[in-house]
């Protein structure tokens, strides 16, 4: 430390304090959002302190600082966590595959919170372009004058907020359906057992607990930080519950399972790795860039498929499409 200026000094302080940081975001996927809460809401913060790390690796590369083997090891002690955040695959050919589909559509605009026009009609005629064989999709709001051209359909109102829906559409039989509901919650899960060929899957379209992140309002919509902070550990803590049901429900399928939807938090969280479990993360597989899948400054990836390890998975991608505050997530499938 002596060879430093008084700046590099307060830089590597800085730095140390990121890396520390980053260091215990690591273990908040391990640890019950109802046993330490304040730590599960840290973990919002992972995908900043990722970045912030590489900023002060590559700070210190440039100064030739031996400084910077902080943060590469610790980058390196979490290289899964860094893969969750970023990756580089090239395509697959994906001939013969199937296609499916999750996409927050934020009840198309119903109720105006984009002043833009025909967000509905612009949704519509994106899927009709990009044409899943299987969509999932949360925040569903019927349209009388648009409709997806689709044999089978499960569309269900949750009890608590009834204008809000969960809908599966699919090219292929669904023989089998129910939902799963959250209590105290305008959120829920519905699942179809859907038979392809001679094959049949269970998919789960789940909407966990939202943290109602508003970007357009300051300190998303809390007067301030204190009441932000107990919200958040609220939500994380009513996600545990509704991730529980969802598990115990996926025990029980006769069949193999596919997890789709807006889970409403990232993939550093406790709740996504309990859904995770031995699944595979089709952005983890098959993705490019950051996967982020919602509308915000930061790259936050919360919309998820994650797949039985018997499904063979070619390729996903994040469509960056603004016509909701999420944008649609395909993933290719075979089985």
């Amino acid at each position: 430390m002596k060879k430093l200026s008084f700046f590099e000094k307060t830089m590597f302080f800085i730095n140390s304090l990121a890396a520390f940081f980053l260091l215990a975001s690591y273990i908040i996927p391990y640890i019950s959002p109802k046993t330490a809460a304040t730590a599960s809401t840290l973990s919002l913060g992972t995908p900043f302190l990722i970045i912030l790390n590489v900023l002060f690796f590559a700070f210190w590369i440039v100064k030739l600082k031996k400084q910077f083997f902080l943060s590469l090891l610790v980058l390196g002690v979490g290289f899964n966590h860094v893969n969750n955040f970023v990756q580089f695959k090239k395509n697959k050919n994906a001939d013969n595959s199937i296609k499916i589909m999750s996409y927050n559509v934020r009840l198309f605009n119903a109720y105006k919170w984009s002043k833009k026009n025909d967000l509905d009609k612009n949704i519509y005629e994106y899927i009709k372009i990009k044409n899943p064989d299987i969509i999932a999709f949360q925040e569903y709001y019927p349209k009388k004058n648009i409709s997806l051209k689709y044999p089978y359909t499960f569309i269900l109102a949750n009890r608590k907020t009834s204008s809000v829906r969960q809908a599966i559409y699919s090219r292929y039989k669904i023989i089998n359906k129910g939902s799963i509901d959250f209590k105290n919650s305008g959120n829920n899960a519905i699942y179809a057992d859907i038979k392809i060929k001679t094959d049949t899957i269970r998919f789960y379209n789940i909407h966990l607990q939202s943290l109602s992140i508003d970007k357009n309002k300051e300190n998303f919509g809390e007067k301030d930080s204190e009441k932000l902070f107990m919200r958040f550990k609220k939500t994380f803590a009513m996600q545990e519950d509704q991730v529980m049901k969802i598990l115990k429900n996926a025990s029980e399928s006769p069949y193999k399972t596919i997890f789709m939807g807006d889970f409403n938090n990232t993939a550093f969280s406790w709740a996504y790795k309990k859904l995770k479990g031995n699944k595979t993360d089709a952005f983890l597989e098959s993705g490019n860039g950051f996967g982020k899948s919602f509308d915000y400054i930061f790259p936050f990836r919360i919309d998820f498929i994650l797949t039985d390890p018997k499904i063979t998975l070619k390729n996903f991608k994040t469509y960056n499409v603004k016509y909701s505050d999420h944008y649609p997530i395909m993933a290719w499938i075979q089985l």
